[in-house]
């Protein structure tokens, strides 16, 4: 073998120091290197200063963030790359790093991960048995912004004009509901969440003044009764959560609940078929093993499916956020 084509251990050695990575955006996040880049922080000592951090340190952390391509240097001076300069820097109307944040609590699960693996023990909703109203308040604080930015992507993407009423599925902040009333005045939703999260989302509710045309009610959406007066059904980003069974009753579900002519949304965390990626549902799919749950990844044909067993027609499966998320959408024949 040729030095050319001779293997050596580089690729598995940052995979397995992945977590190095991870570590050093959130630090980012947590003591406002982005922020304060953006505020005109562009040397060591600058970055130092306004992070209340040695100048070694911040030479350490601003040289990853630079390997990383999170930051660069122009005329002698750092820079946020585009999309941190979008996303990770506080104040902006697009500000995620409470989502970016999200996950940091499961780094001492992760590093058991071989031992979640091997439990056998699952629950239907694993780590939302028993959920807390307080708990649901925290998870929809970290995640209510990147909520709200998909929803107006929806509201964007699907023409509602003349539909009258969603059901929200799983709906959450009720991020869905709230963009798409105040995009359609006429519109109405109920955003159908475990009790927990409808006392939470009510909250959102009031703070977008949209009470008029959107309630929440709390319940399972995998056992309850569900409103049966509805054109819409969405279900955003709970994909992974649930076994293939599950997702396929849900659907059944919804398609019985829907008006004659009504259309539904399953936007989720997608696999290729052939199960090769992408990494983040990939990923997604298996940290339900430390939820304790049956969910996991699905593929698009998976999904396709469940839509067709359900009765629905006009199935078609829309790019929704690319490498991340898949819009499929199917219609309940009138």
């Amino acid at each position: 073998m040729s030095d050319a084509k001779r293997l050596d251990t580089v690729r598995l050695q940052n995979i397995a120091m992945g977590f190095w990575e991870s570590a050093a955006l959130m630090a980012g996040i947590e003591l406002g290197l982005f922020t304060a880049i953006s505020k005109g922080a562009g040397t060591d000592d600058e970055v130092a200063a306004a992070l209340d951090i040695t100048t070694l340190n911040a030479e350490r952390l601003v040289t990853v963030c630079m390997a990383m391509n999170l930051v660069s240097k122009a005329a002698g001076r750092y820079q946020n790359a585009d999309d941190v300069d979008r996303f990770l820097v506080e104040d902006k109307p697009g500000y995620a790093g409470p989502w970016m944040l999200f996950t940091k609590p499961r780094w001492d699960k992760f590093g058991k991960l071989s031992d979640y693996l091997r439990n056998k023990d699952e629950a239907v909703l694993g780590q939302y048995e028993g959920l807390t109203v307080e708990a649901a308040r925290r998870m929809h604080q970290a995640t209510s912004s990147i909520g709200m930015g998909a929803a107006r992507r929806f509201v964007r993407h699907v023409d509602l004009s003349e539909r009258t009423k969603i059901l929200d599925l799983g709906g959450g902040s009720g991020a869905y509901s709230i963009n798409a009333a105040k995009t359609h005045p006429h519109i109405k939703a109920v955003v159908f969440d475990l009790p927990p999260v409808a006392v939470v989302a009510r909250e959102y509710i009031a703070e977008h003044d949209v009470g008029g045309q959107v309630e929440a009610v709390g319940g399972d959406f995998t056992k309850d009764d569900l409103p049966t007066d509805c054109d819409v059904a969405i279900m955003a980003s709970n994909l992974p959560l649930y076994s293939r069974p599950i997702i396929a009753q849900v659907i059944q579900r919804a398609f019985d609940a829907l008006l004659p002519g009504g259309e539904m949304h399953l936007i989720g965390e997608t696999l290729e078929d052939d199960r090769s990626g992408p990494i983040g549902p990939a990923l997604w799919g298996m940290a339900e093993a430390m939820n304790g749950s049956t969910g996991l990844a699905h593929t698009e044909a998976d999904c396709i499916g469940y839509f067709e067993q359900a009765g629905f027609t006009d199935i078609g499966v829309h790019e929704f956020v690319a490498g991340t998320l898949s819009r499929i959408t199917g219609t309940k024949p009138a």
